[in-house]
């Protein structure tokens, strides 16, 4: 496996080895062991989740206050543009993101440690997106960063996306960083 560190501490690009032939390709996903010597990655996994989603569907960009997760990410089927996000005020990339498009032909995953916010931008016609957390959903812990502030900068593929109303109302940087 390659694993490519990024602008952001702890965010990392992994490209796992795929063995293909005339009948498809095979590969691992995830192996305890080999992630944490290769990757760094030292913390269990608690859930895995599996969403679909359509063509410029935008999910994020989430976070939880308590029980933070750190997500392995991957495509399964499909195309994304990948965004995690530093919303942690004191630390010294506060507002930066990474993004790295993901797709079922690339393979490729991201390590997103917890604390970070994350989000997704469906960039094919639908797109299987796979994650696994090492720690529970909490709903009374949501929150996350807006998708579109401009403090962010975030260059997305898409425009006008489609995104939920809980989505919609995230907090800025700003208001993250004055804890208003």
């Amino acid at each position: 496996m390659k694993v490519t560190e990024t602008a952001l501490a702890g965010v990392r690009i992994i490209e796992p080895r795929v063995f293909g032939d005339a009948r498809g390709f095979f590969l691992e996903t995830f192996q305890a062991e080999r992630y944490r010597q290769e990757a760094g990655i030292e913390l269990p996994f608690v859930q895995d989740n599996h969403s679909r989603s359509r063509r410029g569907v935008l999910r994020g960009l989430h976070s939880q206050s308590t029980n933070p997760q750190g997500k392995l990410v991957r495509v399964a089927r499909g195309e994304v543009f990948d965004v995690a996000v530093d919303i942690d005020p004191a630390s010294d990339t506060f507002g930066r993101w990474v993004g790295v498009t993901l797709s079922d032909s690339n393979h490729l995953q991201l390590w997103i440690p917890p604390g970070y916010a994350h989000g997704f931008l469906v960039l094919s016609e639908t797109a299987d997106f796979e994650y696994k957390c090492t720690d529970y959903y909490n709903v009374n812990a949501e929150t996350g960063v807006l998708w579109n502030d401009p403090e962010l900068g975030i260059d997305w593929p898409i425009k006008d996306p489609q995104l939920s109303r809980k989505d919609e109302a995230l907090p800025s940087l700003a208001q993250i960083r004055t804890g208003k």
